[in-house]
């Protein structure tokens, strides 16, 4: 005969624990002539084992001491829980220290050094990225969408391919640094130094180059629409070779002061990220 009982469940942050009791009530098993009724006669050396332990069984399930037990166990998973939960705080910190950790060992190398998957992590928990230092970093492919990049030195690292989709970079550094095909769509590049930066390919759909510096940057087949560009701080030798999508009056207006319209560059993609 069973018996089931469920305790109340708790909720703890969006995660909830049921602890559940589960109880086998035994039924008495009998007298011994009883119990081997009916039974073949070659059993009965197992049945002379089985009859004790089942009067055993049937005693202990009628103990109630066994019942304490049991709820203090359900008890010690609760503090368990409470303690996991109070401790997260603690354990999202260090998991972020070690993010830091890995970026900030990893200066001034060539190679990413786990930097992309930290950058990633941090990111994905809003965590602000001000003044971080990746100059000369190998960034290829980081997807650092809506990032608050603020101040941050991305000088002559090769950060093809990526993902900065509506990021802050106000004030970055740029400078001399690989960003072909990458998208910075909506991005905020306030005052920032995109000199002698490739850009080629890259997806510039309504992003703020307000104050930006971008003398002598490669922009060859960008996409410029909607780019806020009135503000555009010099422009002196940039190259604007089939740049997708200029806005009314931006190159007039460009090559007048100091841009240049190269030959492509064959390795320049043609299509823009995002157009």
């Amino acid at each position: 005969m069973f018996a089931a009982r469920e305790l109340p469940f708790w909720r703890l942050r969006n995660a909830t624990v049921v602890v559940m009791i589960l109880r086998i009530k035994h039924d008495p098993p009998g007298p011994w002539q009883s119990y081997c009724t009916g039974k073949p006669a070659w059993m009965k050396p197992l049945l002379a084992v089985e009859w004790p332990f089942a009067w055993l069984a049937y005693t202990l399930s009628r103990w109630s001491f066994l019942e304490v037990l049991e709820y203090l166990g359900s008890f010690s998973v609760l503090i368990a829980v409470l303690f996991y939960f109070r401790e997260s705080g603690d354990r999202l910190k260090q998991k972020h220290y070690q993010a830091w950790q890995v970026i900030n060992t990893a200066q001034h190398m060539g190679g990413s050094g786990g930097r992309i998957e930290a950058l990633s992590e941090l990111n994905a928990d809003g965590v602000p990225l001000v003044g971080v230092n990746l100059s000369k970093a190998f960034l290829q492919g980081v997807s650092l969408p809506s990032a608050r990049l603020l101040r941050s030195d991305f000088s002559e690292a090769d950060v093809r391919n990526s993902n900065f989709s509506s990021a802050d970079l106000s004030y970055a550094s740029l400078n001399g640094a690989n960003f072909r095909n990458s998208d910075f769509e909506r991005a905020t590049l306030v005052a920032a130094d995109l000199a002698d930066a490739d850009f080629c390919g890259a997806n510039f759909r309504n992003a703020d180059l307000s104050d930006t510096r971008l003398d002598s940057a490669d922009l060859g087949n960008a996409n410029l629409s909607g780019v806020n560009w009135q503000k555009i701080r010099s422009i002196k030798k940039t190259n604007l070779a089939g740049v997708k999508n200029p806005p009314d009056g931006f190159l007039t207006w460009a090559l007048r002061n100091g841009a240049v319209q190269l030959e492509t560059n064959p390795n320049c993609p043609v299509t823009p990220r995002g157009s």
